[in-house]
């Protein structure tokens, strides 16, 4: 299975994001400090953030990986939108880390979603989610505004549950 867009890795490191597509980058200050960092990071690796928004998630492996498979579920019981994404590339670094996972067929949309901790130079840690997509199934189209709606509020989560995780590690 390939990716559904040609522009794969596009969300890495800042650069600017390909035209003809929705574009998304929220970029907020979650905690502070090396646990926090660690706890944001692990949660994202090991895909907890995607599992605490309430999404189902199957993985090839248990920890991001170029490569590595990613089948998020949205939905109640057998009912459910399957979103299948394949991990382009991981940040592990001193005081960065993350990942971005891009499309495969099935998945509603087309394009790229990074999810970036970063520690700066006063331990303040950032969280970032940095998207490009645009509709590839038809109800995905025909939802237009509301899917954009359903975008926005998927990223919220994202942060809300990364500012959750480094709380967690801060005060533990």
């Amino acid at each position: 299975m390939s990716f559904t867009y040609p522009e794969v890795g596009a969300t890495r490191d800042g650069e600017p994001l390909p035209d003809g597509y929705d574009h998304v980058r929220v970029r907020e200050r979650i905690g502070h400090g090396r646990a926090a960092f660690t706890a944001v990071v692990e949660g994202v690796v090991m895909f907890d953030l995607h599992r605490s928004i309430g999404l189902r998630v199957a993985t090839s492996q248990p920890r991001a990986a170029v490569g590595v498979r990613v089948t998020s579920t949205l939905g109640v019981g057998p009912v459910g939108l399957r979103i299948p994404c394949e991990v382009v590339w991981v940040l592990d670094e001193d005081r960065r880390g993350g990942y971005a996972y891009g499309t495969l067929a099935g998945h509603p949309e087309r394009g790229e979603e990074s999810f970036v901790a970063e520690l700066d130079d006063h331990d303040d840690l950032w969280f970032t989610v940095t998207a490009f997509s645009r509709a590839a199934a038809w109800y995905a189209r025909l939802g237009g505004p509301l899917t954009r709606a359903a975008q926005a509020v998927a990223t919220r989560r994202y942060v809300t549950a990364a500012r959750r995780l480094a709380a967690r590690a801060s005060h533990g």
